[in-house]
């Protein structure tokens, strides 16, 4: 895989506003937020997309989501819900090709997105 600016924040090279980190997954403030919370969940293990999951990476995935909810109560998402967004190649929206989920949240969301 690539290196990406993901990697880069990862390793502490790249400053990120963070919000939640631990050995498997990093999350930070988006810079160019579309709501009011917007955040990025991301694994530390490089992963490129959707597609290049693997039956090993199970495990983290399920720690992801079970993390998600966690981040959204403390950003004060919970009690009135938020959106989680992963897009998946240049057609689903994917700018950065490291494996993120999109945590939105802080007014009412719209659908579809776009």
């Amino acid at each position: 895989m690539a290196e990406t600016v993901f990697s880069k924040i990862i390793r502490g090279e790249i400053p990120a506003k963070i919000v939640h980190e631990d050995d498997q997954c990093l999350a930070f403030h988006d810079i160019a937020p579309k709501a009011p919370v917007h955040v990025l969940v991301i694994p530390k293990k490089p992963i490129e997309s959707v597609d290049a999951i693997s039956e090993e990476d199970a495990g983290l995935l399920g720690h992801i989501w079970v993390t998600i909810p966690r981040i959204a109560a403390q950003l004060g998402l919970a009690e009135n819900g938020y959106r989680v967004v992963v897009n998946c190649g240049r057609d689903g929206g994917q700018e950065v090709e490291h494996l993120h989920f999109h945590l939105l949240g802080g007014r009412r969301l719209t659908w579809p997105p776009g």
